[in-house]
């Protein structure tokens, strides 16, 4: 069964390993979205879309702070996941790029429209 149709965040759908981040840094297209910078590469060869979430250290000294911003992250993909539509599978990067925390709606509508960019991208 498809993951988008389910509103889960499995251990299966996160970005890992040396390798397959590097492809995505190299081969990856990226853009602005909001608050956030993301990079994405279709065709991940995987069975779901898989997404890596990041906050600078250099933004954010406070470890508390940062893993806020990438709860807030990870769940808007989470529940707008289905916005990806029924192509191909990608791997994707999001990284929070600003230097004060957003509220949970501004950090959700960025990632509404990162995966809106991903989806019009692979048509």
């Amino acid at each position: 069964m498809d993951s988008r149709s389910h509103r889960t965040f499995a251990k299966r759908e996160r970005l890992c390993g040396k390798a397959a981040i590097s492809r995505l840094l190299t081969e990856g297209r990226s853009g602005y979205a909001g608050c956030l910078r993301y990079c994405f590469l279709s065709g991940n060869g995987e069975d779901c879309d898989r997404i890596m979430v990041s906050v600078p250290k250099k933004l954010f000294r406070r470890a508390v702070k940062r893993n806020l911003l990438k709860r807030r992250m990870r769940e808007s993909f989470r529940l707008q996941k289905e916005k990806l539509g029924l192509s191909e599978h990608a791997d994707m990067m999001l990284v929070y790029n600003v230097r004060d925390i957003r509220p949970f709606g501004e950090i959700f509508s960025s990632v509404g429209k990162v995966l809106e960019n991903v989806s019009n991208a692979r048509k």
